[in-house]
């Protein structure tokens, strides 16, 4: 039992070192109940991720009902490759050629948010930066030697990365991240930019659990109900002991 608890100990202390040694992770702002922020998200998927991702768990006709999207306007604004409202979010590449373009498949985003993180998407859709040497010209922060292209560089347009130096515990020097330069600007702002990106990853978010919507709306409910209950219970023992107090 000693030897488990120092070996879990060890590892702890690994994980923390290594998060603290990694790229910051910057916050993703996600309120489930801004509609208006997961249809925004919506059109971004269906226009910059689903022509190489799919999001298969997720229906067409379930984002129309829990956004309050119309089955005609899903159709026309969401719906480009002839599918029925009520298929899932499918790719229309196939594995085979995902692989012959990319290197790999590219993966099924229905639960990314889930394993990743929102911020973690937020951070690694803001940190492409302009890398000659890969395949795409680009590389990222966050997931180095990434073999995805930066699919939204017309909003963002491209960014480089700027080193600054700093001294090593054993008196050496190395380089290490201090900021992006914007190289070639996109048709947002640094702003704007941010804006769509946190209403993408919101979507993704939405996409991964798509019942939270349903529970946040029902658990007011639940509070409204406990509280008035109580008010009504506390009344009863008021009545039930007012003759023996």
């Amino acid at each position: 039992m000693r030897k488990l608890i120092l070996i879990l100990s060890m590892f702890a202390v690994f994980q923390v070192h290594a998060s603290s040694t990694g790229p910051e992770l910057h916050a993703a702002k996600i309120d489930m109940t801004d509609k208006a922020s997961l249809q925004r998200g919506a059109k971004y998927f269906v226009n910059y991720c689903i022509s190489c991702h799919s999001a298969k768990q997720m229906r067409y006709s379930r984002v129309g009902q829990d956004l309050g999207i119309s089955n005609e306007l899903v159709q026309s604004n969401l719906m480009f490759n002839g599918e029925n409202i009520f298929d899932g979010m499918n790719v229309a590449m196939t594995a085979k050629d995902g692989e012959k373009w990319f290197g790999v498949s590219p993966p099924d985003l229905s639960l990314i948010a889930r394993s990743r993180g929102a911020d973690w998407l937020y951070s690694y859709l803001t940190s492409f930066y302009i890398d000659e040497e890969r395949p795409f010209g680009v590389d990222n922060l966050l997931f180095s030697k990434v073999g995805m292209p930066h699919v939204l560089a017309d909003l963002q347009g491209m960014q480089k990365i700027v080193y600054k130096e700093v001294e090593t515990d054993e008196g050496g020097v190395k380089q290490v991240f201090d900021r992006f330069e914007l190289v070639k600007a996109g048709v947002m702002s640094e702003e704007e930019y941010q804006v769509a990106v946190n209403d993408l990853v919101a979507f993704m978010v939405y996409v991964g659990e798509p019942a939270k919507l349903e529970r946040q709306a029902m658990g007011w409910k639940v509070l409204l109900f406990i509280l008035g209950m109580t008010a009504v219970f506390y009344a009863l023992k008021k009545d039930y002991w007012r003759d023996i107090h």
